[in-house]
């Protein structure tokens, strides 16, 4: 009987199952990708937090005097009537940047989605183009428009009635909201159109059966409807308007008014550079984005009590607008030129001027290509190209690879604290761009490994702030990953590293891809983290415009925000096609 076992243990008719490698290489290979990165992630997410809060109760370390343990920082910041001034114009500004953005964006996406406006899908597509204009140069297009000295508007209008009264003044709390309200609204529209998509319509529709006006069913169902959409739309507005850098700085500091950026940039460019004041007001400025995202994301986590039901392929029937349709395609056209087509058609004018001019008869004679020829034959224009294209791409490779290992461990496996790793890799949201940027620069000050003053510190600042944008796309593909598929991978003898790389990678391409492009976009266009930690030789394209209009340069800036935009719109032309041509698509 043990023969007659022993021959069917070995008989061909029962094959062994594959078993599962146990080999020494797959299993270091493993864990050794998954601890270095979570390593990284935690290196990241908690170096510049750690430090930040150190430097807030020290005094800076000189060759003479060891750094020592104060609360001077906080008591100079905290008790001082200028350290009130500054948090009640921050309030203010982010506060009304808010509302302004929120109340422009809504209206145009309730007109888009929920009437019958004309052309309201060729809007739509042309929402994207506000987002590819860097802040920058929407605020130096402004400038160029509504100056009180200089401002085509105001010299148009003080031309038409005979007067010196200055219509527009862009340097005021008015003008900083305006602007900065105005290049937020594209984003409040995308956000609310969204909602409004995902609203189930029939209430709406019952109430116009009903005889209920279009005001009292926008008033009273829709806005109800959507109230955990309004409320996190206006605390994301909040927090990124709280954070603004470049508005701030060109259009308050030349008349003495102050956020907490612009004074933070200021502690650090005067002499004696006052890094502890500065992080004193960043760590203030750090809390209060925390709580802004801290409610949105409770506010989301609640959103199922205010959810309707629909299927996909319902369509809502639009609202009738009469004859009022043609007004909201007026505001349609209203809103596209103010925030695309005069910006950028100030900034062409302006390139093409050897000296600035407002545009007449004249001017048009004098006519020139001169800028575009100095920003070519610019000294600093080949390497500031070079570097934003290498820490784009350098970035936006790391960090998608990055995420996309830390997701796979947050949603595929049952590690224990793996909630912690989430939360980890999300740190860097709640840090404004300017208080990462100084953040990483004490760390680096302090901790000599030699990459400060090197494009390294750059690629690691923006490694860490666009993190957790990688990290939200790679998690929306990989929760649609079925766990069957590795399963079977390991069945078949896969070790790890291939399950992860022929099948994983291959099946996260429309989120890898489109995580990549939009981290590619948005570091080229980064400022604020940039302004702090670049040094000669590591400049890029945003750091260039910025030297340009400290020094006055105004029509040589607008040439290269001129080839600037065009390039970003170039960039998301192609990243479109490419998304087309190789996402997978629905069944």
């Amino acid at each position: 009987m043990e023969a007659v076992g022993q021959m069917a243990a070995a008989s061909p008719m029962q094959p062994e199952l594959p078993k599962e490698p146990k080999g020494w290489r797959n299993i270091e290979l493993k864990w050794v990708i998954i601890g270095v990165s979570v390593a990284i992630v935690a290196y990241l997410a908690l170096m510049p937090l750690g430090f930040l809060m150190w430097q807030s109760f020290f005094t800076p370390q000189t060759a003479s005097k060891a750094a020592e343990f104060t609360f001077d920082n906080y008591v100079t910041a905290y008790t001082s009537v200028e350290t009130l001034k500054l948090f009640f114009s921050s309030v203010t500004f982010a506060t009304g940047t808010s509302i302004f953005a929120f109340l422009v964006g809504t209206a145009l996406a309730w007109m888009n989605e929920r009437t019958n406006t004309p052309l309201k899908s060729l809007f739509f597509a042309l929402s994207i183009i506000p987002l590819i204009i860097p802040g920058i140069l929407f605020t130096v297009a402004w400038i160029l428009l509504a100056s009180p000295k200089i401002g085509i508007l105001n010299l148009l209008l003080q031309g038409w009635f005979n007067t010196d009264y200055v219509f527009f003044n862009i340097y005021s709390m008015w003008g900083m909201i305006w602007v900065d309200g105005l290049h937020y609204s594209s984003m409040s529209f995308l956000i609310m159109t969204a909602a409004f998509r995902s609203m189930d319509p029939s209430l709406e529709e019952s109430a116009m059966m009903s005889g209920a006006s279009v005001p009292q069913i926008a008033w009273h169902i829709t806005l109800k409807l959507t109230w955990p959409a309004i409320f996190a739309t206006l605390l994301i507005l909040f927090v990124r308007s709280i954070e603004s850098f470049e508005v701030p700085a060109l259009l308050g500091l030349p008349v003495g008014i102050q956020v907490f950026t612009s004074s933070i940039y200021q502690a650090i460019h005067q002499y004696p550079s006052k890094v502890g004041l500065a992080s004193s007001y960043a760590v203030t400025l750090l809390l209060i984005t925390t709580i802004g995202i801290y409610f949105q994301s409770k506010l989301s986590s609640q959103g199922s009590k205010y959810s309707t039901v629909t299927g996909k392929g319902f369509r809502p029937r639009a609202m009738d607008l009469g004859k009022w349709r043609f007004l909201t395609a007026g505001i349609f056209l209203l809103y596209f030129s103010l925030i695309v087509v005069l910006p950028f058609l100030v900034l062409v004018w302006s390139s093409l001027q050897k000296f600035y001019s407002v545009p007449s008869m004249a001017a048009v004679k004098n006519l020139t290509f001169d800028a575009y020829s100095f920003i070519l034959t610019y000294p600093t224009i080949i390497s500031a190209v070079g570097n934003s294209l290498l820490l784009a791409v350098g970035c936006a490779t790391v960090v998608m690879l990055l995420t996309s290992v830390i997701c796979w461990i947050v949603v595929k496996t049952k590690l224990p604290g793996r909630w912690i790793l989430d939360n980890l890799a999300s740190l860097p949201m709640v840090f404004p761009g300017l208080v990462l940027g100084l953040a990483i620069m004490i760390f680096y000050l302090n901790v000599d490994v030699g990459v400060y003053g090197t494009m390294w510190i750059m690629f690691i600042a923006y490694v860490t702030r666009f993190m957790p944008y990688g990290l939200r796309y790679n998690t929306t593909s990989m929760l649609q990953i079925h766990k069957e598929l590795e399963e079977s991978a390991a069945m078949s003898g896969a070790a790890w590293g291939t399950t992860f790389w022929r099948i994983i990678l291959p099946l996260l391409k429309p989120g890898l891809l489109a995580g990549w492009i939009y981290i590619v976009i948005v570091s080229i266009r980064e400022l604020s983290t940039s302004i702090l930690l670049y040094s000669p030789g590591t400049e890029v394209i945003s750091v260039l415009i910025w030297e340009l209009w400290e020094n006055g340069q105004y029509v040589e800036l607008s040439a290269l925000g001129v080839m600037f935009i065009i390039a970003l719109f170039m960039l998301v032309m192609l990243a479109q096609y490419v998304g087309k041509k190789f996402g997978v698509k629905e069944d």
